[in-house]
């Protein structure tokens, strides 16, 4: 069964252009998300240690978000989103990551989320 999770992260004041390079550029991903990242058309491809996987770029909309499907994921309803919004009253630029995935990896995917935002949060000094 699917299950959707759903995470906000805060970034106290982190330019939403800078933030937005980070989750939408090869090079932006390489420094949090893994360990090397390409892009051929809406194919993005990462890689981690030996690991490799595939992710097609269903929707985007620049700056705000991105929303990709596992290649490998056979369930057309499935997909991760990274979605960059700004609260109104605090200034506070938010990553929402959001992802419908099978409930046995809910936990690990979280923790898995949580562990690479932090990265990101680091290289921002957040």
């Amino acid at each position: 069964m699917k299950k959707e999770l759903k995470q906000e992260y805060i970034f106290n004041k982190v330019p939403t252009n800078l933030l937005w390079n980070s989750i939408s550029t090869p090079d932006g991903l390489e420094q949090w998300f893994c360990d090397e990242a390409s892009v051929d058309g809406d194919t993005y491809t990462f890689k981690w240690d030996d690991e490799e996987a595939q992710a097609v770029l269903k929707q985007s909309r620049v700056g705000v978000y991105m929303r990709f499907h596992w290649a490998d994921d056979d369930d057309p309803k499935s997909s991760f989103e990274l979605r960059i919004s700004v609260d109104e009253l605090t200034r506070d630029v938010i990553l929402t990551v959001t992802e419908t995935l099978d409930e046995e990896e809910y936990n690990d995917a979280l923790e898995l989320w949580d562990l690479q935002v932090s990265v990101l949060k680091t290289k921002y000094g957040v």
